[in-house]
């Protein structure tokens, strides 16, 4: 027979946990303590089994750290929480079915709660190092719950075919909702047990993975903001490592709608060395994705905010560093448009870090082998930083890649060379889209007016 009841904790634990938790903590305590139990290493080893269960639904009961109270029980639970981590690291067998279901609930009890608002400096996006992250107050528990459970997931007594009953999609749900929390050493646990869970649970990877796009689909289109982008990002950086070839679709379908679009995120800074990972895992998985995930970067490339230009910049290299030569035909004429601007930005690091691309042999190989469509786009733009940048540092690095670039082919480079001087280096693309532009406009004025359209127009007066 279990002892009575204790009113004392009875009160706090159903303030914070709610009814079926204070029923818990009813069941579990002592006379006067609910933790008032012989330790489980003095007792017999027949009785160990009972008492540990006992013990476990003891630690059910959640205690309010905001509040001065129960500063005894709250000393005597933490304590429980340690013999118990004892236990089972020097138990065999320890966790049968029905003992599955006590730690289910007594950690669903400690962990599973509301988290507080989450209040962020807007204006300081790209400072990571802002203010020390708001901690957890009932750490000294719920450090201890985390570090059990842990235990638990990666015991060789757990057999997944019976804990997928206790541990199902809800527990995942609420386990995935907990990444919001401020305190990065409880993200640090969760990422741990989240990654320990889908080596082991089979039936629940796919549910795993889909539930965390459905939240990355929330924080891009919904909230813009969440704390735990990083640690999820880590864990599909490891499960993207392990998909077989070739790449399902579903996992390209969650590349570019879920993966991709985080690009976009105001937040982007505290999180971009995961992303950039994922990317690059996806293109050394299979080189084909890379012009898709280089397209969706040049989409989403940022127009004003020249940290954030940086940071792509970045990727951009280490995806590049990872194309073979005949996806990067795919993706280059555009991409060097989008280089080509950034090696005329008056902003000196986004120059300086474009330019840095021809420090990179692979890159420049590449480049020297589409050198014929690639010097134009971009000989004019160098030229123009060597005149007119202001940062000494850009122009010195401006001048060693026309260097590079004239002892590459002396020949195409003296023509780009003379066509720039000549003024004719705009680009004869942009010449072409410009005139289907007007030509357009022409027929549609045509159309209206029943009259043949005048000549071209000047560009600055154009309207309509």
């Amino acid at each position: 027979a279990r002892p009575a009841a204790d009113p004392a904790p009875k009160a706090g634990a159903a303030s914070k946990a709610g009814p079926a938790d204070a029923s818990r903590a009813r069941r579990a305590g002592g006379d006067d303590n609910p933790f008032g139990m012989p330790t489980l290493r003095e007792s017999p080893v027949t009785e160990r089994p009972q008492l540990f269960q006992r013990k476990l639904q003891a630690c059910s009961i959640v205690y309010d750290f905001n509040a001065t109270t129960h500063v005894k029980e709250k000393e005597a639970k933490r304590q429980t929480l340690l013999e118990i981590v004892e236990y089972v690291n020097n138990t065999r067998n320890c966790f049968n079915e029905g003992m599955m279901q006590d730690v289910v609930a007594m950690v669903s009890a400690n962990i599973f709660r509301t988290l507080p608002p989450v209040h962020k400096n807007p204006n300081a996006l790209f400072d990571n190092e802002e203010d020390e992250p708001p901690l957890e107050i009932a750490w000294p528990h719920l450090q201890i719950v985390y570090e059990f459970f842990l235990r638990f997931v990666v015991s060789n007594d757990v057999d997944p075919k019976i804990a997928k009953r206790f541990i199902d999609h809800v527990f995942m749900l609420k386990l995935l909702d907990l990444f919001d929390s401020e305190d990065p050493r409880e993200r640090d646990y969760l990422k741990t047990i989240l990654h320990r869970i889908y080596g082991k649970f089979m039936p629940l990877r796919s549910f795993i993975r889909k539930a965390i796009q459905n939240l990355f689909f929330k924080i891009i289109y919904e909230s813009d903001t969440h704390n735990g982008i990083a640690e999820l990002l880590e864990i599909l950086g490891s499960i993207i490592n392990g998909f077989a070839l070739p790449v399902k679709e579903e996992h390209q379908v969650m590349l570019e709608k879920s993966l991709i679009p985080l690009h976009k995120v105001r937040t982007l800074n505290s999180f971009h060395q995961q992303l950039a990972y994922c990317m690059a895992q996806y293109a050394e998985k299979d080189p084909r994705l890379a012009p898709l995930i280089l397209h969706g970067t040049l989409r989403l490339w940022p127009a004003t905010n020249t940290p954030k230009e940086v940071l792509f910049l970045n990727e951009v290299e280490e995806i590049l560093e990872l194309t073979q030569p005949p996806e990067f035909v795919k993706i280059q004429d555009r991409l060097f448009r989008r280089i080509s601007k950034c090696i005329m930005s008056p902003h000196f690091q986004v120059a300086e870090r474009v330019l840095f691309l021809w420090n990179n042999d692979y890159i420049v190989k590449l480049i020297n082998s589409n050198r014929q469509v690639l010097f134009p786009i971009v000989v004019g733009a160098l030229y123009k930083n060597s005149k007119h940048h202001w940062n000494s540092t850009v122009h010195g690095l401006t001048y060693n890649v026309l260097k590079l670039l004239m002892e590459a082919d002396p020949t195409l480079f003296d023509e780009c060379s003379a066509k720039h001087r000549d003024g004719g280096n705009q680009d004869p693309a942009d010449d072409e889209e410009r005139k289907k532009k007007w030509d357009k406009l022409a027929t549609l004025f045509t159309e209206k007016t029943g009259k043949p359209a005048p000549g071209m127009p000047k560009p600055t007066g154009a309207g309509g």
